[in-house]
């Protein structure tokens, strides 16, 4: 399989579940600062011109994010990441896809690309604390969902990858995460494959999880 991604962003995720089901891969690095994503070699992969993007062994491609973690983790590793009950499976679809649709999209999305929102500095400034606010009010839903539990259904799936990208984000930006998600977060950190990704991915990993303090 061929995975495009672009280190550090939300195609982490999707390097963590594939190097936890220990797949075989060829990893193309998408620069989105250089415009890489709207190149035409990448847009015949990937029309949409978004990251990730995963050519599958018979050379069909699957786009979004919670498209292919669901795929990875149903159909690889004899299934091993993805819950067998329908109850935790609705659960940890509910999760990543408010992961991705509100804490990513409408979230970090208004942080990291502010001028895409607001032309002006003042409006910019106003647009990001929104960003953050909606951040922060998806983490404190996700917190309470998270309450008494390791991962997200119980056991580590794809569910808890996708998780961990927007809370990496949050280390990075400084954003404080509640206590349940915080101890999510460094239980991931603490995960064999997660660190290995990271290191690949170009991160320090003893640079990480000052922020939130490492919950004893």
């Amino acid at each position: 399989m061929k995975l495009y991604m672009t280190p550090g962003s939300c195609s982490t995720g999707i390097h963590i579940i594939m190097e936890e089901l220990e797949e075989a891969f060829e990893a193309h690095i998408v620069n989105l600062p250089a415009g890489d994503h709207f190149k035409p070699d990448y847009v015949a992969v990937n029309p949409k011109s978004t990251i990730p993007a995963l050519v599958r062994p018979d050379g069909t491609a699957l786009t979004e994010v919670v498209s292919i973690a669901y795929w990875l983790a149903r159909t690889r590793g004899r299934g091993r990441l993805w819950p067998a009950d329908a109850d935790a499976e609705t659960q940890a679809l509910e999760t990543m896809v408010y992961v991705v649709s509100t804490v990513h999209g409408q979230g970090f999305a208004r942080i990291f690309a502010t001028p895409s929102f607001a032309a002006g500095a003042d409006d910019q400034k106003r647009v990001e604390m929104l960003g953050r606010d909606i951040v922060r009010q998806g983490f404190a839903i996700l917190d309470t969902a998270l309450a008494g539990r390791d991962y997200v259904v119980g056991a580590f799936s794809a569910a808890d990858a996708v998780l961990f990208y927007v809370e990496f984000w949050a280390d990075k930006t400084g954003i404080e995460l509640p206590a349940n998600l915080a101890a999510h977060y460094w239980r991931m950190l603490e995960r064999p494959v997660v660190q290995r990704v990271l290191r690949e991915e170009g991160y320090n990993l003893t640079l990480l999880g000052a922020q939130p303090t490492r919950p004893h």
